[in-house]
Order: C-alpha cells, then structure tokens, then sequence
C-alpha cells in the first residue's frame, strides 16, 4: 500500500511539474536545458530599435545557455497590455517602460524586487535620485536607465535678431523673464513668443514646476498623500495661461497639439521657441528645412533653479518570472556603461550612469548635446512618481482643467479647487 502511495505521488510530482513547464508565461528551458527570456522594447526611433536589437544578439552571442527573446512593445499602449498580461500570466520577463507607469504594478504584486538581484556596480553607477523614481514601499521594481529633459527648442536666427538675452545653464531665464522675452519676440497675429503643445498638459505642468518650489503631492508621516495647490505650484501654469490669454505671446491654437505637431509651425517662422523633450532634437535634424539654424535652451528657473521632474524608462522584471537571476544579469550586461551611452544616443536622451555621462559623445556641441548633460544633475523624480491613484487623477481631474484653465475657460480658482477637492476624493479610495 505505502509502495503504491509513494508511486502514486511520484506521478503527481511529475505531472506537476510537467503543466508547470507548460503554463510558464514567462521565460522557459527548451529541450537541451537553455533558458528563453523574453524581452519587450518600447524603443521606436529607428536608431533605437537598432541598438535594443544589436545588444540582444551580443548578448546571445556570449550568453548560450540564457537567450533572451526581442518582443516590440508600444507606448501608445503599454499600461494596458500590461496589466493584460500580468492578469493572465503570460507577461515578459524583462520589461521596458517608465517609472511612472510602475506604482500599481509594484503595488499589485506584479513586479519583482531587484534589490538582491542587481550587481553593485548597477546600484552604485546610477544616483539615489533616479532609483527613487522606481523604488515603492522600500523596495526596487525597475532599473531607470533613460531620461530627458524638457528644454526650450528656438529658432536661433530669430532669438540672435532680437537682441534678447540667450539663456544658458549656468545663467537661465527665470519664469518671469521667459515671459518677458516672449512678449518681445512677438509680432502680430501671426508671430509667437512660443508655442505650447500641450495636448497632455499634466506630465509638463508638473515636472516643470518643481523650479518654482511645486510640490503639489505631500506625503505624510504614515505614508499618505494629498493634493495642495501652493503658491509655488501657481507659477508654471499662470505663465502659460497669461502668455496665452493675457499677452498674445503664445498661440492658443497648439494648446490641443502634440510636441512633432508643432514643427511645422517652427520650421516656418510662426513661433520663436517651442518646449519640448530633449529627445525631439532627432526629429528637428531630419525634418528641419535645409539652413534652418535652431539650438536648445535650458527651460526657465524658478526659487528651486533648473530642478525639474523626470520620469525615466525603466526596465523590470516580472515577478511570476521563473528566471529573475537571469534576466537581471541580462539588465546589467544591457545597461553596462558603453551599453547605455549606445541606447542614449539611439533615443537622442540622456543616460542615467554617472558613468555613460561622462562620455564625450554625449558633451559634445552637436545638436547641443552638452546642454542636455549639463541639465542631468537638476532632474529629480516627476512629484506623482509613487502617487497611487495617479493615472485616474490626471485622466479624469488633471487633464480636463488643465486644458480649461489654460484656453481661457476657468480661471486659476476653480482649477486649484478642482485639483485639490476632486482630486483628493480620487486620491481618498487608493488609500483606504
């Protein structure tokens, strides 16, 4: 009897890990015992693809028992397919996305804590601040490896013609004289100062206003936030609602537009400077008319300097992963030093390694790669970075009175109320 239990769970066992191997969604060994990682990319830009797929095939290369997989992802739709994936057990082992994507996903379950995982080499070459953009509730569920930003892309013919004064990072424009300048540089009807793209307001708003000491999210001692619209979270959002409204010097008809919609308009003389990620300077170098003369200007300073919010790409590990050694070894291969000045300059960003840089390729005067370098030691992490709650916030209450506030609908009351009072009801049932 003992004999024929004993046979019986020997079965089982067998069986178990029979469907085990079969239901695996993530990486698995094929029949001569190699892992297969599966790995989605974001990247987009053709230069970017082509160094995702180059360091993939280096790494299969030296790397025969652990191959790792290219799947292309989007960012048009990542939250969605992911949180799609999670739920069904079939997410990639390594994934690519932004860190402020990852709060639900940590906070669910859904990602793996790579703080054992990670070499101390990684840790130690990429600043605290940039790591607190991935780290929630004390633990670390991605690698920020990627981050941009956001500069004054002008017309230098048009600014050099003015006579203004051109900022630099050691000595920018303070809100009040960015204003100033664009009132000056423009003409008529016709002619603008700058234009503001800002078809998704709340990302620029935020992250721009912690020059001017705006917080607007506050965490208390037992962890909790709420929303406080304070005078410094004032400044950034009047500017631009006063360069629309009040002087003319921003056309109101790019309110609704994205970043590349604006080009057009820049390339044909009908605004002076356009505010942008650092990243579209690749676009600018292959859409720009021949002898169009443009450079990158810091954006504006405020009582925090040129401190500025960033959300870096990240890349993470999937917690139902069965080979989290593995794929966080294939991190650290991918962001090795070389590796990350190679991704940098393929999505025209900056690295987030003190290391990568310091190379020159990414100090060089050539498309103002130098000003985007210089900018790096005042990025801090964007203020809802571990905000749960944070995606509706911003889609139901942010979104919508931004875009009012800013076009002339309401003024600037009933957006703090409708930020602060609706805002926190939002906030209210994460933090139950």
């Amino acid at each position: 009897m003992g004999a024929r239990v004993r046979a019986l769970g020997a079965v089982a066992a067998a069986l178990v890990l029979l469907l085990s191997a079969c239901s695996d969604g993530g990486g698995d060994r094929d029949s001569g015992g190699r892992i297969t990682l599966r790995f989605q990319s974001l990247a987009w830009q053709q230069e970017s693809v082509e160094a995702n797929k180059e360091l993939v095939e280096e790494w299969n290369a030296t790397h025969p028992d652990v191959r790792v997989e290219y799947v292309q992802g989007s960012w048009t739709s990542i939250h969605d397919q992911l949180l799609t994936s999670f739920e069904g057990g079939e997410a990639p082992d390594i994934i690519h996305d932004a860190s402020d994507d990852l709060a639900d996903f940590a906070y669910g379950g859904y990602l793996a804590d790579l703080g054992k995982l990670l070499p101390g080499r990684l840790k130690a070459d990429i600043p605290r601040a940039s790591w607190e953009t991935a780290t929630f509730g004390g633990k670390v569920y991605g690698v920020p490896f990627l981050q941009e930003p956001r500069v004054l892309i002008a017309n230098a013919t048009w600014l050099r013609e003015s006579g203004v004064r051109i900022p630099t990072p050691q000595k920018p424009w303070s809100w009040a004289e960015f204003r100033s300048v664009t009132k000056e540089l423009s003409s008529g009807k016709d002619k603008f100062g700058v234009a503001w793209p800002l078809k998704e307001p709340v990302s620029a708003t935020l992250n721009l206003s912690l020059s001017a000491g705006g917080q607007l999210f506050h965490r208390d001692a037992d962890g909790k936030v709420d929303i406080r619209f304070d005078e410094g979270d004032e400044v950034v959002p009047r500017t631009v609602h006063d360069q629309v409204n009040v002087d003319g010097s921003a056309s109101g008809s790019t309110l609704g537009m994205g970043g590349s919609d604006t080009l057009p308009g820049f390339f044909g003389g009908k605004y002076a400077m356009v505010p942008l990620g650092f990243s579209y300077r690749q676009q600018i170098v292959q859409q720009a008319p021949k002898g169009f003369d443009w450079q990158v200007l810091p954006a504006p300073a405020g009582r925090d300097g040129l401190a500025q919010g960033v959300s870096p790409q990240t890349l993470s590990v999937a917690e139902d992963s069965p080979h989290k050694k593995e794929a966080a070894a294939f991190i650290d291969f991918f962001l090795r030093p070389a590796n990350m000045v190679r991704l940098a300059r393929g999505d025209w960003m900056l690295p987030t390694g003190t290391t990568a840089l310091k190379d020159p390729a990414l100090r060089t005067r050539r498309h103002d790669w130098a000003t985007g370098t210089a900018l790096a030691k005042y990025l801090r992490p964007a203020p809802a970075q571990s905000v749960r709650g944070y995606p509706e916030w911003m889609d139901k209450i942010a979104t919508p009175a931004l875009q009012e506030y800013y076009s002339g609908a309401i003024g600037m009351d009933e957006l703090r109320d409708r930020l602060v009072k609706d805002g926190n009801l939002v906030l209210k049932r994460y933090q139950r």
